[in-house]
Formats: structure tokens, sequence, C-alpha cells
């Protein structure tokens, strides 16, 4: 895909809004652990990342539709922002998303079976994802839309809360020292 852009309209954008069902304590970039609770990179630097919601076999299908909303172009998508681990925090915390998309993930490889007879999501072409995710997008109703609004919602709650999504791709640069502040060009102020 030729820009980041082009990719978001192709699956039906990240949307205007995006709305958090989580705490605004829970975002990736902004996690605060309670006393005593370490996270698997905390406790063991460079360790590989332990699901706490998924399966072994469901990471790489969160990686892979992550990566499709949100792909690597001149900055890193979102499976190397960390959004799939953010997922699997945001989702083994909801028990009402936790529904959602487990069953999703079923009708995701049951739709890959039906139209390309294949077994999984992963066996299909790049093109053929899209294809399916497009659907999914266009879809007004039903378990399939609350599924794939939901990844589209957390991939971009995630990627742009990521270190990778602040600084890299938003160039933000908080806590930086101004020398003067900008004039107000509003009369009254």
């Amino acid at each position: 895909m030729k820009s980041r852009r082009e990719a978001l309209k192709i699956i039906g954008a990240v949307g205007v809004t995006c709305a958090f069902p989580f705490s605004a304590n829970e975002l990736y970039g902004q996690h605060v652990h309670p006393p005593g609770h370490a996270t698997q990179q905390e406790t063991q630097p460079g360790a590989p990342f332990e699901p706490r919601f998924f399966t072994e076999m469901q990471m790489p299908v969160i990686a892979r539709l992550t990566d499709l909303i949100i792909p690597p172009t001149e900055t890193p998508g979102a499976a190397a922002a960390g959004v799939p681990e953010y997922i699997d925090l945001v989702v083994n915390e909801d028990p009402k998303l936790q529904l959602i998309v487990r069953e999703g993930l079923l009708r995701l490889d049951q739709t890959s079976q039906s139209r390309f007879a294949t077994s999984t999501f992963l066996q299909l072409t790049e093109a053929q994802q899209v294809e399916i995710l497009t659907s999914l997008s266009e879809s007004a109703a039903g378990g399939d839309a609350a599924f794939f609004t939901a990844i589209k919602n957390l991939t971009a709650d995630g990627y742009y809360t990521s270190r990778i999504g602040l600084l890299q791709e938003l160039g933000y640069n908080g806590n930086t020292y101004l020398a003067a502040f900008p004039a107000s060009t509003i009369p009254e102020h």
C-alpha cells in the first residue's frame, strides 16, 4: 500500500471519533500498574509477551488485523507499536468485549473458509484479507460490525497512545520548553 492514509480509507478508516471503552489510565502509553503488580516486560526485559486473554494462535491474527488497519509505512505499523499486546490487555479486562472478540475471531475464520476455501484468515492474501475487512467495515449491524468496530477503535486508541504513534507518527513534543507563548489573535483575549 502506498500510504497509511490510503490503507485507512480502504478499510473504512478509523472513524471520526474513537470511543474509549476503558478508563484513561488503561491507555497503552499511560497504563498505571497497581502496587506490587509488574508487567512481563518489567520483570524480564526482552522476554516474549505472554497473552492474558488471547491464545498463542490468536495473537498473530490480532497482529495482522492491527497492521491492516494501521500498516507500516515510513513509520512502524500498529503491530510494531505494541497494539496487539494493548488489545490483549483491554479485552482481558472487559467481559463484554471478550465475547465480541471471541465470536468475531471465529466468524473471521468461517468467512475465510466460506469465501476463499481456506481454513484461517492468516492463510489469505492481503487483498482477500482487505476484502473481508472492507465488508465488515461496511456492515451496518450485527456481531461482525461490533467486532470490527471494536478492533478498529482499539487499534487507533493503542497506536496513537503508544510511543511510536505519539512521537514518530504524530510528532508529539510534549513537555518541551517554549521561550514564549504564541500571541492570541482573538480580540477579547
